[in-house]
């Protein structure tokens, strides 16, 4: 059964995130296909909120090089802001998922193509505390803390001086649970000692203050030690190893490191795409072919995921 931590707040209701959309886009210039370019403009898009660091950077880069464009993000749970791109609200959204059958007809319906552009390959990190010893976790172990066979550290290690799991998320409708529950084939509720936060920062946060607890969220929160947010992450929690999936038992750890996603060693790795509904070349579309080619891509790579469509190169340090 899904639960919810007290101690932590929900998010601001759905309703009130499409109301001030309204209200801005009344009160201010949104472009059209008469006044906007793809380097023109001024509009919405929707962002899972699991690449907000991703996608400040490349909006950041983008407006440098672009003056007269404005792009205004709106940071919502995947299930948000597929809600708010599908009532046309935002022009593009940013997400790890594309659109479904159901959804591509519904927009196909209204003389709408949606035009998907993956951008990157992510990773989810799972953090712990910095006082917990248990940093190296078999994959088999991860599955069955969410399958409801593990629900304490002592199952873990009986050394554990750790007791009941806790294990959080960054909020209910977010792409984190989402991938966890399709990954595991859980089709029902997740176990009662699941929690979700506000966001991601909450998430840390939690973790940080709560030695027995596990926390879910997208590598590039915790990537970047030029970041000042992410340096100040990383020095409050830990990132543990896990084995592959393909080796599940074995004793080879890896954390989400660009390479270990490249190579598919890590175990827990997701596309991430950027979808239009534009019905013209316009600023989200311009947005979208910068953050795929080179310097878009460099940026994905910063934040510690692996370019969809710039060629990287592993290569291989022997300890000899």
């Amino acid at each position: 059964m899904w639960t919810m931590n007290r101690n932590i707040k929900y998010s601001v209701p759905f309703l009130f995130l499409v109301l001030v959309l309204a209200v801005a886009c009344q009160s201010g210039y949104t472009g059209s296909m008469y006044q906007e370019t793809p380097t023109r403009g001024n509009i919405y898009i929707a962002v899972d909120e699991a690449y907000q660091l991703l996608a400040d950077s490349e909006i950041a880069t983008f407006s440098i090089h672009y003056k007269n464009a404005k792009i205004n993000p709106v940071y919502a749970s995947e299930d948000s802001a597929l809600s708010l791109f599908m009532a046309d609200s935002v022009r593009m959204m940013i997400t790890s998922r594309k659109l479904n059958d159901n959804e591509e007809a519904f927009l196909k319906d209204k003389l709408i193509v949606p035009r998907t552009t993956q951008i990157a390959w992510d990773a989810l990190a799972f953090l712990v505390n910095r006082s917990n010893r248990d940093s190296l976790l078999r994959y088999n172990v991860i599955k069955d803390m969410f399958t409801g066979k593990i629900s304490s550290w002592k199952q873990v290690n009986s050394k554990s001086g750790l007791g009941d799991l806790k294990i959080v998320f960054d909020n209910q409708g977010s792409s984190n649970v989402r991938m966890v529950m399709k990954r595991f084939g859980i089709t029902g509720s997740l176990p009662p000692y699941c929690y979700s936060a506000n966001s991601n920062s909450q998430v840390i946060d939690y973790v940080e203050s709560h030695p027995e607890s596990i926390g879910i969220i997208s590598v590039n929160w915790v990537s970047d030690p030029d970041d000042s947010i992410t340096h100040n992450f990383l020095g409050r929690v830990k990132v543990a190893g896990i084995t592959p999936s393909f080796d599940p038992d074995g004793e080879e750890y890896f954390k989400p490191h660009p390479a270990y996603i490249a190579d598919k060693s890590y175990p827990f790795i997701r596309e991430v795409y950027a979808i239009s509904r534009e019905t013209f070349s316009g600023l989200g579309s311009g947005f979208i072919k910068f953050m795929a080619n080179d310097q878009g891509q460099r940026i994905v790579l910063k934040m510690g995921m692996v370019p969809a469509t710039m060629p990287i190169r592993l290569v291989h340090i022997s300890k000899e």
